[in-house]
């Protein structure tokens, strides 16, 4: 009843064969093999997703720091 099957790619028998330098060098070359599929921004693509995050880096720190502020305040007059 617990039979593996041999086609079962999730006994993969290869992967174990490898030592370890021969794991890491397989590592890398399937790295390298997924980057050559990505899609690279163009530079204006790449400039404005910059600025826009950017933007929101700076939006969010107001934020922070406003509500920082009030609570600051609350809480000297309240202990203050």
């Amino acid at each position: 009843m617990n039979v593996v099957d041999e086609k079962d790619p999730s006994h993969n028998t290869d992967q174990e064969s490898l030592g370890f330098f021969g794991r890491i060098g397989l590592f890398y070359r399937q790295v390298v093999s997924e980057l050559r599929k990505v899609v690279w921004p163009t530079r204006n693509q790449l400039t404005t997703y910059t600025a826009v995050v950017l933007v929101f880096v700076g939006f969010i720190i107001a934020i922070v720091s406003v509500f920082d502020l009030i609570l600051t305040k609350i809480v000297f007059w309240v202990f203050g």
